[in-house]
């Protein structure tokens, strides 16, 4: 018997994206942000080619239900910077969720990616909405739990 390793190509790789939905209501942020790693990427896939972008498109909705453990909602700081001197800006987890609720799993999920041209592809296809609305039921989603 031979085996035979599989390498996509980019058109092939295109051809079979799909989309899929999350709900992150009460699902803890680590968790959900693995999740959409591995489908951003297409590590579930047969023929995943690590530098070919063979992922997915995810949808995540109810961004502002996500759950976090612990003290982490007035302990965890996120950081950014505007480029000038003395133009950093650290805010807590409960403000950022009050702010900008979908940054908060945004950084978790390329806090997981490779730090490459790669990722920043990946990441244009990760779409987080606040609410449980979205504009993409014309993709025709497919909804997944979030828990693997």
């Amino acid at each position: 018997m031979i085996k035979k390793t599989i390498q996509l190509t980019k058109e092939e790789a295109l051809a079979n994206r799909r989309w899929f939905v999350l709900d992150a209501d009460g699902v803890v942020l680590g968790r959900l942000a693995t999740r959409v790693a591995n489908l951003l990427r297409g590590k579930g896939k047969v023929a995943f080619t690590p530098h070919v972008d063979c992922g997915d498109f995810v949808i995540v909705i109810n961004a502002a239900k996500v759950k976090l453990t612990g003290n982490k909602e007035s302990d965890k700081t996120y950081h950014r910077h505007s480029g000038f001197p003395g133009g950093l800006h650290t805010v807590n987890a409960e403000q950022l969720r009050a702010r900008h609720p979908d940054r908060l799993i945004e950084s978790a999920v390329s806090g997981m990616l490779p730090k490459n041209r790669l990722s920043r592809a990946l990441m244009t296809k990760l779409k987080v909405y606040a609410g449980a609305e979205h504009p993409h039921q014309a993709q025709q989603p497919e909804v997944l739990t979030a828990a693997m």
